[in-house]
């Protein structure tokens, strides 16, 4: 059970893990031949439009000609968004999918209709499913067991959320920055802000405007201090 723990497409171990009955031979297919696709196309996209478009950015920033960085700032949202959405098909639906069907792992439930989000802390809870459930374990159920209030339990998950990320960048870049972790810390208050005052499709609007906008923010900053400490 360790064994297959290891390396089934969860974060949670369990004595008797749900299994299929078989492999499906053509579903596996098709997902592989997803995998091989997308992967090309990701790398196509990133190299051909987001690179050249992360180069042109960093005059402006050393600049701090604000109007260009704007402007920088929209035009790197488009293709880092679409870059994102098709990473996570790829490796949400494809990859942990291909990994499933060989081991005949039967919770195939990696992510919940996150694009529907009304709110900041549905999404969170519905577009990374082995992740969230193992931040229930470990991290929420455990506080509120405790004594902690929902409220403190779930900005203690944010913020172990925000280490993580940071750690994940930090690590292969060789700097320390914490923009990655200010990112995540600031779903915080947003999340705080949009359950509050906005609803229905405002709600979503607002989660979407924060992914579009949110992340290429972030790969600026990182891109910048990288390409500051190591070619300047």
């Amino acid at each position: 059970d360790l064994y297959y723990f290891l390396l089934a497409p969860t974060l949670c171990y369990e004595l008797n893990f749900p299994r299929s009955p078989r492999i499906r031979k053509r579903f596996l297919l098709r997902r592989l031949f997803e995998m091989l696709f997308f992967l090309q196309l990701l790398v196509g996209l990133i190299q051909q439009w987001m690179v050249p478009t992360i180069q042109n950015s960093m005059k402006p920033f050393r600049d701090m000609d604000y109007s260009r960085i704007m402007e920088r700032l929209l035009k790197l949202a488009v293709p880092n968004h679409l870059i994102w959405l098709i990473f996570f098909y790829w490796f949400f639906h494809s990859c942990l999918n291909v990994v499933a069907e060989v081991m005949q792992f039967g919770d195939r439930e990696f992510y919940r209709d996150w694009w529907n989000s009304e709110s900041v802390t549905y999404f969170w809870q519905n577009w990374n499913i082995p992740v969230h459930k193992w931040c229930l374990r470990h991290f929420y159920k455990p506080m509120l067991k405790r004594g902690v209030s929902k409220w403190t339990a779930q900005t203690a998950v944010f913020l172990a959320s925000a280490f993580f990320h940071e750690y994940l960048v930090s690590v292969p870049l060789k700097m320390f920055r914490l923009w990655a972790f200010m990112g995540m810390a600031a779903q915080i208050p947003l999340a705080w802000f949009v359950s509050k005052f906005l609803r229905g499709n405002y709600g979503n609007a607002a989660v979407w405007i924060s992914l579009i906008i949110g992340q290429p923010i972030a790969v600026l900053m990182y891109v910048h201090d990288y390409y500051v400490l190591n070619y300047e």
